[in-house]
């Protein structure tokens, strides 16, 4: 993928939102500078700044280690929180208030951050923690909290989320 198409990948995804589309243009340039060391000691300054303009000021921590495939689509971006860990697939849809990472464990320590398959529509004021799966094709109702893995195909809904049917 030649460099410019790199950058706007996610552009149409967000036809009429501006911000979605400057915030995820943002973010794949801080992921293109992340790549060589040498890019990011050159490029040093537009990570801080990046940091303060996304994070601080829009309210949407997407960090430059994030995995997240081609497609994204972020409708109303507020109040953002998606961990680094955290791998995001192909056409996915992230509302807000959304909050995606991991979560501290008996121990202590703390669990691997969710995969998010393809085409996945994740609700406003979604919570999804621990290191759990959720597969291609699902859609996760407003306000669910998922704790645990969601096959393909399905419709997940509720606090804890629980599977409604299958599509």
């Amino acid at each position: 993928m030649n460099f410019f198409a790199y950058l706007f990948q996610d552009w149409s995804a967000n036809r009429q939102n501006f911000k979605a589309q400057l915030v995820l243009f943002l973010f794949r340039l801080v992921q293109f500078f992340n790549r060589y060391t040498i890019t990011k000691i050159i490029f040093f300054p537009y990570f801080m700044l990046y940091r303060f303009f996304v994070e601080w000021h829009l309210g949407i921590e997407l960090p430059r280690k994030l995995t997240i495939g081609k497609g994204l689509s972020l409708y109303h971006g507020q109040a953002l929180v998606v961990n680094k860990g955290v791998i995001i697939g192909e056409n996915c849809i992230l509302r807000n208030s959304t909050t995606i990472g991991h979560k501290k464990l008996a121990d202590g320590t703390f669990s691997n951050s969710p995969r998010i398959g393809n085409n996945v529509d994740i609700g406003a004021n979604v919570c999804i923690i621990g290191d759990i799966t959720i597969g291609d094709n699902v859609i996760i109702g407003a306000g669910s909290v998922v704790v645990k893995n969601i096959p393909s195909n399905s419709v997940a809904v509720g606090n804890p989320a629980r599977i409604l049917e299958n599509k």
